[in-house]
């Protein structure tokens, strides 16, 4: 943006149409779509461009989506691996170039301090000067603080505790055993890795989504995306804040495009347990239910997978699709272990994959419920003139990945182009 388009509304404030916060993909979506719109708007961001992918990422992580499914407002991907997955130097560099190529008017090591309603505006005040906009765009995600559960303040000094934002490869960790807490996408993924550098793992499962990461020759997000659920809308649902809280599916981005679930782990030699419920006397206590959470997402792939079958049959009638596939039925101890010394030796340091929230202590517009939680309706906000992108199905099941914040911009840039103009017509 031309500095110069920028009016000044006081010595102590800069004003103009619409603040993004945060410069990672979605904010960058909303950028473009608010450009095709002709909105005047800013970005600004705390680090630097698609800084949470830079700075909160372990080592060898790569996207769970496909390469071809890659793809922003204006851009997709155009490389010679459609079927593989982005490392995270991939991604920073797929992020920074959309946003050269949109020319997008990003203010790097800009942190904001707070929002707040000024008059019909809103006052944004950063730690390089304040600015004065009639809305504002929440672009931050919903992934900026762990949620570890409360019973990890009972965890013995000597034991080491680590978030996942904050881990970066086996070789940082304490030696002796791990304990994962968690058994989603991250949670396995650790898992498998730090067992493969020698180290005795055990990994406490509550409820996961399990999926293969192939089936019937195609990745399991294309079969997704062909059943129309990564497109399901969020006023479509029977019960959108349950829907929220699903746990992201057990898959792993890999050359060989393999799956990785309970299986595979027990028979690298990794020991499966119940869901942490507590910890105490220097020992972790589980609980029992891990055959009924292990039995529940068996149910679920399959019912998956028969809806695949089904499109497949009335859908892909002569064309080369291999057989339909049967999956063996997750396997687990008849009596799991429900204690665990915490001793240093049979767990020395626990990883807690248990998840993550936004943060929003510094939004101080009355929109948050007494969890914390925004109030909004598809990313429209309970105040007016105030939106937000990147969170957990929040206009779509896809909304928090990459791909997913295309039709999300789309249609909230045109919702606060509407509103823009309808501010407009009433001053006028």
């Amino acid at each position: 943006m031309n500095p110069a388009s920028l009016h000044i509304a006081s010595e102590a404030a800069r004003a103009v149409e619409c603040i993004v916060v945060g410069a990672g993909h979605a904010g960058l979506a909303m950028s473009h779509c608010l450009a095709a719109h002709g909105t005047e708007h800013v970005v600004l961001e705390r680090g630097e461009i698609a800084n949470s992918w830079r700075t909160e990422r372990w080592d060898s992580l790569k996207l769970l989506t496909p390469n071809w499914l890659t793809r922003l407002p204006g851009c997709a991907y155009a490389g010679d691996d459609p079927d593989g997955y982005m490392t995270m130097p991939q991604v920073i560099d797929f992020i920074a170039g959309y946003a050269r190529r949109s020319a997008a008017p990003v203010q790097t090591r800009t942190t904001v301090e707070s929002v707040r309603a000024d008059g019909e505006r809103y006052r944004v005040v950063t730690d390089r000067g304040d600015w004065l906009a009639r809305t504002v765009v929440l672009a931050g995600g919903a992934c900026n603080v762990p949620a570890v559960p409360a019973c990890a303040a009972g965890l013995p000094a000597t034991i080491e505790s680590v978030t996942p934002d904050r881990y970066r490869n086996p070789a940082q960790l304490d030696t002796g055993g791990v304990l994962v807490v968690g058994a989603s996408a991250t949670g396995l993924q650790l898992a498998d890795e730090i067992r493969r550098s020698g180290r005795e793992v055990t990994l406490a499962i509550g409820e996961h989504i399990r999926l293969p990461r192939v089936y019937r020759g195609r990745d399991i997000q294309y079969w997704m995306a062909q059943l129309g659920v990564l497109d399901e809308r969020y006023d479509a649902v029977d019960d959108i804040t349950r829907a929220r809280r699903v746990p992201s599916p057990q898959l792993i981005g890999s050359p060989a495009r393999a799956t990785l679930d309970i299986n595979s782990l027990r028979e690298a030699g990794v020991r499966c347990v119940g869901r942490l419920v507590g910890i105490g006397n220097d020992r972790a206590q589980f609980s029992g239910s891990l055959a009924s959470h292990c039995a529940m997402a068996d149910l679920k792939m399959n019912r998956l997978i028969a809806r695949i079958d089904e499109w497949i049959a009335h859908n892909a009638a002569g064309e080369p699709v291999p057989e339909p596939e049967r999956f063996d039925a997750t396997r687990i101890d008849a009596r799991p272990e429900l204690v665990a010394p915490l001793d240093g030796s049979t767990i020395a340091t626990v990883v807690w994959a248990t998840g993550y929230r936004a943060d929003y202590s510094w939004l101080h517009v009355p929109v948050l419920d007494r969890r914390g939680r925004l109030k909004h309706d598809g990313g429209v906000v309970a105040a007016p003139g105030l939106y937000a992108m990147g969170l957990t199905f929040m206009r779509r099941r896809k909304s928090s990945f990459i791909h997913g914040a295309e039709d999300d911009a789309q249609d909230l840039s045109a919702h606060l182009a509407n509103y823009l103009n309808a501010s407009r017509r009433r001053v006028a």
